[in-house]
């Protein structure tokens, strides 16, 4: 089963941007995520729409963050990208009059609607700033002799 990184390669530009005061092509940003550049256009013009991010053309443009990190959470990047669906399982739907189908249903849907409203809470408790925090210490480790 694919999975859908859409919001983890959001996520993964976004702090690629937050390293640097410059804006960045989007080839640049597509070199880092191994896709093409329309692709990254496309992404960040819906981010752009959000105010999340600005682009400017010509020599010296690219995109630039242009939001607080520390008051925007994975949450909001989440909504952003229009909330796509978090979970790929489903129920089945071919026999809606049988009793059984419908009570598997039931107890899915519930499982489903709990799994999903604790993994937008947790989305909505971390902040851009702290994964910029974390890339920054895990970057420093690494550079420690």
């Amino acid at each position: 089963m694919k999975t859908d990184s859409k919001l983890s390669g959001v996520l993964h530009v976004l702090l690629h941007m937050a390293q640097t005061d410059q804006p960045m092509t989007s080839e640049a940003l597509a070199g880092m995520m191994q896709t093409n550049p329309v692709v990254i256009r496309r992404i960040l013009a819906g981010l752009r729409e959000q105010g999340f991010v600005q682009s400017g053309k010509g020599h010296g443009g690219g995109w630039k963050l242009s939001c607080d990190l520390s008051r925007v959470t994975l949450r909001d990047i989440y909504d952003a990208l229009g909330a796509p669906t978090i979970l790929a399982i489903g129920n089945r739907s071919e026999s809606p009059g049988c009793l059984v189908e419908q009570v598997v249903n039931a107890a899915m849907d519930q499982a489903f609607q709990d799994a999903e409203a604790l993994l937008l809470a947790r989305l909505g408790e971390v902040s851009l700033a702290e994964l910029a925090e974390d890339m920054r210490r895990r970057l420093g480790e690494t550079h420690e002799p």
